[in-house]
């Protein structure tokens, strides 16, 4: 397994990330929280064979969640929004 497969945890597919998809051409990852936007692109590179134009990051703050009188938080994570290059596409999506 490469050293990318640490980086993408995996995709986010929501209704708002697919209209992103449709309109803009952009996809959005779950990444590793330590990871740099310069490994983000290499990784979304080397492992869909795309052109990456930019990348996006930011850290989702964990919801707090409670069962019963126990309060917890979930973990907070990392999220990458990568543009490709016109006329690209990543087929894991759902695209042929």
């Amino acid at each position: 397994m490469s050293i990318y497969h640490n980086i993408l945890r995996g995709p986010s597919i929501t209704e708002k990330n697919t209209t992103l998809k449709g309109t803009q051409n952009k996809y959005v990852f779950e990444v590793e929280p330590s990871s740099s936007k310069d490994q983000i692109k290499r990784a979304v590179e080397k492992t869909f064979g795309v052109d990456v134009k930019s990348v996006n990051t930011m850290v989702v703050k964990g919801k707090l969640k409670r069962l019963g009188r126990f309060v917890g938080r979930r973990p907070n994570w990392k999220k990458a929004i990568v543009k490709l290059a016109d006329g690209q596409s990543i087929a894991q999506f759902g695209e042929g």
